[in-house]
């Protein structure tokens, strides 16, 4: 009765019932742009095609002349390679805010990197390098004492590292700091693991390396070709662009080219 009554009463609590039955709608998805997730119904794709065949030639290209130039400049570029995959591995579990408290902190990770350059490449490349460099007597002189003490500079280097991570050790950062550490010790097994053996083929012939890069570089382009074309059923979720089709295409198109 009183709710009848009072028509200001009735008014101010219509709009809350009005809100409460929106905020139970499903809101609908905004329409995507390219009518789809999968490449096959992207209607941007030959824009997109184009531009990746563009930047595929170049990359190609510019592969193609560091091989011509020979082993060391391969190696240059698995370093390089290198070294931008563990920047992204350091930064993946790097915390700001505990950064702030550490300064000088992110400078450790790069020493254990360097660290562990100079002892993964001192072995492999210490031969090549004195061939390279028998010209110049006193650059040899100089090249065959770091490869004489090779041994001791990578040790003394890794307990100046650890010695490094003591000092810099603050209470209640602990747990962040030993995680960085591990973390650290970890990127640099998966990295220079593989790189190791990269670089070891390298040496033992170019064809060695060309033969799996010739392969991951078809794998990947006919991968493309075939999701664009026929792709249907997408392969996973953290990338939904992906196909079955794509993969088993791929698939068949590296093999077939590996015999070749």
């Amino acid at each position: 009765m009183q709710r009848e009554n009072n028509p200001s009463l009735s008014s101010a609590a219509s709009p809350r019932v009005r809100h409460r039955k929106r905020s139970n709608e499903a809101i609908p998805e905004p329409s995507k742009a390219n009518g789809g997730k999968l490449l096959v119904d992207d209607r941007n794709k030959y824009k997109s095609m184009w531009i990746r065949t563009y930047s595929t030639v170049w990359m190609i290209g510019g592969f193609a002349l560091i091989v011509y130039m020979g082993h060391l400049y391969i190696t240059a570029m698995v370093v390089v390679i290198q070294i931008y995959m563990a920047k992204e591995l350091f930064n993946l579990l790097r915390k700001a805010h505990e950064d702030r408290h550490l300064p000088g902190f992110r400078l450790l990770n790069w020493h254990f990197f360097v660290t562990a350059m100079l002892f993964v490449y001192g072995r492999l490349l210490s031969q090549p390098l004195v061939n390279t460099i028998t010209s110049d007597k006193f650059l040899y002189q100089f090249v065959c004492s770091l490869i004489k003490y090779h041994m001791a500079i990578c040790y003394f280097s890794y307990i100046a590292g650890f010695i490094w991570f003591i000092l810099t050790l603050k209470k209640k950062m602990y747990k962040y700091q030993f995680g960085q550490y591990a973390w650290t010790h970890m990127i640099l097994i998966v990295v220079f693991t593989q790189s190791s053996f990269t670089v070891a083929n390298i040496f033992e012939g170019i064809f060695w390396f060309l033969l799996p890069a010739s392969l991951i570089i078809i794998n990947d382009i006919f991968a493309y070709i075939f999701g664009f074309f026929f792709g249907r059923t997408p392969l996973i979720k953290l990338s939904p662009k992906k196909t079955w089709e794509g993969f088993i295409g791929a698939s068949v198109t590296t093999i077939i080219s590996a015999f070749v």
